[in-house]
């Protein structure tokens, strides 16, 4: 099921990303990559990716290759993503951060729908899994 949705960030690059060799840090890729989410679940409906983050999803994993150096530019970087695996109550997003062909880093994410009230983990909603349906294919850049 290759070749379906997927989502592009651009994502800009601030001074303070860069570390003391004027590369960015590799924890600012960890922010890239939440802002990047962030953009792309907000694309749901507007109930639905709010429900996704009010009634509460939890990260319980990432995985960050980095290809790389990025340097600090003014042009943003490019992160595409698209969703890798989705279970019942798991949703793995991955990503390439790039430019064109410069690959700078593959990444995966793994969600957790999380029930905040109840102090616990619940199941995607139907129009969750609808949504993150639209995204699937089958392959993980952070694995290779």
């Amino acid at each position: 099921m290759s070749g379906m949705a997927r989502h592009s960030y651009l994502c800009p690059i601030r001074w303070s990303d860069m570390d003391v060799y004027g590369i960015v840090n590799n924890v600012a890729f960890l922010r890239y990559l939440e802002e990047a989410r962030v953009d792309f679940i907000f694309r749901m409906a507007p109930t639905e990716g709010d429900a996704f983050f009010r009634d509460g999803s939890v990260v319980v994993e990432h995985r960050i290759r980095y290809r790389r150096q990025l340097v600090h530019r003014h042009e943003p970087v490019e992160i595409e993503m698209w969703v890798s695996a989705l279970e019942s109550a798991t949703v793995a997003i991955d990503y390439v951060v790039r430019d064109g062909a410069t690959v700078y880093a593959t990444a995966s994410t793994v969600m957790a729908p999380f029930d905040y009230r109840l102090g616990r983990p619940r199941r995607l909603t139907d129009a969750e899994t609808r949504f993150f349906g639209k995204y699937r294919e089958d392959s993980s850049p952070a694995a290779g």
